[in-house]
């Protein structure tokens, strides 16, 4: 049956969004990394700001910076793996703007094991925050967003370990990170089916020098701490060089512009680096699994 659905290409129908001046974003994961780029560029394009991030000094840090440069900024501590925290952000939203057009659902944790040394705490962590995190994003802020009837748009943050997969010591979040790829594809073709005039982009960033790799500063006490093997710390310095500049890594800055570009041509895939290679050789090995018609007769 799913063969049968007309499944959309490149740009889509959506919101018209190419003058973002005035619009409400809301962040999630706004105090570094990509959401503080985002915030940033969502300022420097005339947005209100909704700051939101589970590290309220470094949150407030940053949403008092926005300020200072004379941004219009609300910062909401906020856990996104908790709905009831994700409510009381579009609570707060709705309560200083009246209004959301953007919603960025970027926080994202990780951990770094094989799969025999992941915890059932280790998991539920980064579902929780990459997975659960998108849902409360969408759950809440979708409805109000469809009851608005005005142009919006709503990013996933996913990676381009939802697209790749199979990443050695990466279980969890490359699990998170696909599902969100297909949260993001299915939300867009139902906006599109009811006419919505709300547009979905998916981010899909590679290398990027945030501050991923020390996610676990933000991990819940609860859930103890990874032990991580030697070969998955050295896992973190190879990626860790890979976000280098001359490794060919980006900035969260540079990240950020594309993203802005998405919104304004509603462009739903954002992939930030040529991945051409190790794509094609997963999808090449998934079509070749494809049975041939003639197999049939």
């Amino acid at each position: 049956w799913a063969a049968n659905i007309q499944e959309p290409r490149g740009t889509h129908r959506g919101g018209t969004m190419e003058d973002l001046n005035g619009k409400v974003a809301v962040v999630t994961g706004a105090a570094s990394g990509i959401g503080a780029a985002l915030a940033a560029a969502f300022a420097d394009a005339g947005c209100s700001v909704v700051l939101a991030d589970v590290e309220k000094d470094a949150l407030d840090a940053r949403a008092g910076g926005l300020a200072a440069s004379g941004a219009t900024v609300e910062a909401v501590v906020t856990d996104v793996s908790d709905a009831a925290s994700v409510d009381a952000l579009a609570a707060a939203t709705i309560e200083r703007f009246g209004q959301v057009d953007i919603v960025c659902n970027n926080a994202g944790v990780s951990t770094f094991n094989t799969i025999d040394r992941q915890t059932l705490d280790d998991w539920r962590w980064v579902l929780d925050v990459n997975l659960w995190g998108v849902v409360h994003g969408v759950h809440t802020f979708l409805p109000i967003m469809r009851k608005q009837g005005t142009p919006g748009h709503i990013v996933n943050t996913a990676s381009i370990a939802g697209l790749q997969s199979g990443i050695p010591f990466l279980a969890p979040y490359s699990a998170s990170k696909v599902a969100v790829v297909s949260i993001s594809e299915t939300l867009r073709i139902e906006l599109q089916m009811a006419g919505a005039p709300i547009g979905v982009s998916v981010l899909c960033p590679s290398g990027v020098g945030t501050r991923v790799l020390e996610a676990e500063r933000n991990r819940p006490a609860a859930l103890g701490r990874e032990a991580r093997t030697p070969e998955a710390e050295g896992f973190i310095a190879t990626v860790r060089r890979q976000f280098a500049r001359e490794a060919g890594g980006k900035t969260p800055d540079e990240v950020a512009a594309l993203v802005l570009d998405a919104i304004r041509t509603n462009r739903f895939w954002i992939i930030t680096h040529e991945e051409r290679p190790s794509l094609q050789r997963r999808f090449d090995e998934i079509l070749a699994a494809v049975p041939h018609p003639d197999a049939f007769w």
